[in-house]
């Protein structure tokens, strides 16, 4: 085993025990912050396959503007700081029997899938994995998904904002006269 195997099974086993931590711990914030962990350590991985650009689009778009959104939004809403009782549902053997069915779902979906499917890079006369090639790909045929995607976090935000002041109209006194 190579120090660079040893290193993925590492990172791998970061991932999947603080992406367990995301959805079992009681403090909101914690939660986000496990996940934070999450998404470096596999950010990690993309460096190790030699992925530079998908580990630094992992970095700066999901750690750097997801988790700081979803911690924005958690001050917006005023969202329990400490240990919430309200974050368990006591469903958590049913919750994990659905999680497990439905990674078996889509992991059977994913192999059916590619199965035989291949790309053939030299009959287009492009060069895997080079820069230029995956930004033509990403500004080429994933704009609109990125947009989308923007909107909707936008969308998101204003949702917390308007949350937000609703409590604060609705903790403030009465300004109407007798």
């Amino acid at each position: 085993m190579t120090i660079v195997e040893l290193l993925f099974l590492l990172l791998g086993a970061v991932v999947l025990g603080s992406a367990l931590l995301v959805v079992t711990t009681r403090h909101l914030i914690h939660a986000a912050l496990w996940l934070v962990v999450s998404l470096g350590a596999l950010a990690g991985c993309y460096l190790l396959l030699s992925a530079e650009l998908v580990a630094w689009v992992q970095v700066l778009i999901y750690v750097g503007a997801v988790v700081v959104l979803l911690l924005f939004g958690l001050m917006l809403t005023r969202a329990p700081i400490g240990p919430s009782d309200d974050l368990d549902s006591g469903n958590r053997l049913l919750a994990a029997g659905v999680a497990v069915a439905t990674a078996g779902v889509l992991g059977v979906l994913v192999v059916r899938a590619v199965k035989d499917a291949s790309i053939d890079l030299e009959a287009s006369g492009a060069r895997a994995g080079t820069a230029a090639e995956i930004g033509a790909a990403l500004f080429r045929s994933w704009v609109l998904p990125f947009e989308v995607l923007s909107v909707l976090l936008l969308a998101a935000l204003v949702g917390a904002i308007v949350l937000s002041r609703r409590e604060d109209e609705a903790l403030q006194p009465d300004q109407v006269g007798p």
